[in-house]
């Protein structure tokens, strides 16, 4: 295992701003000695029968006159570049971030990741895709909100296939993007509003479900946030205990509540978990009792509130 930290881009926006020559001057020596440091491994008499994972990255962006260490997505942006037998060359993914560096060295090295541990990460070697990912394809520039850069593609109020929204109890108006569940990333999310914590959402990936109360609310509307998330019938055998998993973020402000229901077999739904106060973005698992002779179950993630925070869900799975 080797690290190397080649740090002259970080001076040169600093003392120059990431507009400026010196700034891309900077990254072409970093590409150069980059090259060379993948040579040298090239190089090594037994380099046929090893096995590398070669990561580049950088752990932030600069603004334009130079900084960083804000909010904006120019300073928290950044990428990974990385090479080796399990990855695809030349692939694109969306699906990464920034705390996956550490989590796909550890696997790389054979070092089983503890979940006690509690990361963040998750090795890019091992990716995870779910229902919401298959949105990428419909997703939609922005319609009210004025923030976010008109080129960037990051909204849907279309489900994915299997899932649906109940927005029976919805309020009216409001702003467009946020009117009950939407399904968006974090590019296009996180520029609604700065220095609100959007940005702490660190453990959804590529696309997310949000239900946002507080943005919803910047528009003239009618009536009260009142949504439904719901899953598609997952079978389950009955009489035996099933797993819940998903990825959440919840920020609270009374009396904002969310709600997971459960459902067999189109049977009224039961509340299994309910928030009311804030939750870091974390994995949830939620043991489920299934019921003699049931053999589907759904999931609703039900969000009620009004001009007070947001609820993101993602990567919904059930097994038994």
């Amino acid at each position: 295992m080797v690290f190397v930290q080649l740090d002259n881009i970080d001076h040169a926006g600093h003392s120059y701003g990431a507009a400026s020559q010196q700034y891309l001057d900077a990254i072409h020596t970093a590409d150069a000695q980059a090259g060379q440091l993948v040579n040298a491994v090239k190089s090594r008499p037994g380099y046929a029968d090893e096995d590398w994972l070669i990561m580049v990255t950088a752990d932030h962006g600069h603004t334009d006159p130079g900084g960083h260490g804000g909010s904006t997505l120019q300073e928290r942006q950044t990428f990974l570049i990385a090479t080796g037998p399990t990855l695809a060359a030349g692939s694109v993914r969306n699906d990464v971030k920034m705390p996956d560096v550490a989590a796909s060295a550890l696997a790389h090295l054979g070092i089983a990741l503890d979940p006690a541990w509690d990361l963040d990460g998750r090795p890019v070697q091992q990716p995870a895709p779910d229902d919401f990912d298959a949105l990428r394809g419909r997703l939609q520039s922005r319609v009210d909100e004025t923030g976010i850069p008109a080129g960037i593609l990051g909204f849907t109020h279309t489900p994915p296939a299997g899932w649906s929204v109940d927005n029976s109890a919805m309020g009216g108006g409001g702003v467009t993007e946020w009117r009950g569940w939407s399904f968006t990333t974090d590019e296009f999310w996180t520029q609604t509003q700065r220095d609100q914590n959007r940005e702490c959402n660190i453990r959804a990936r590529n696309v997310f479900a949000v239900a946002d109360g507080d943005e919803w609310s910047d528009k003239t509307l009618t009536g009260s946030f009142d949504s439904t998330l719901v899953s598609p019938a997952h079978p389950v055998t009955g009489g035996r205990g099933a797993t819940l998993t998903y990825t959440t973020y919840y920020r609270q402000e009374s009396p904002q509540k969310g709600e997971v229901l459960v459902s067999y077999d189109g049977a009224a739904p039961v509340p299994v978990r309910t928030y009311t106060a804030d939750v870091p973005s974390r994995t949830e698992t939620v043991t489920l009792q299934v019921p003699a002779g049931a053999t589907t179950v759904r999931v609703r993630f039900r969000y009620t509130g009004g001009n007070n925070w947001y609820w993101v869900i993602d990567g919904v799975r059930i097994s038994q």
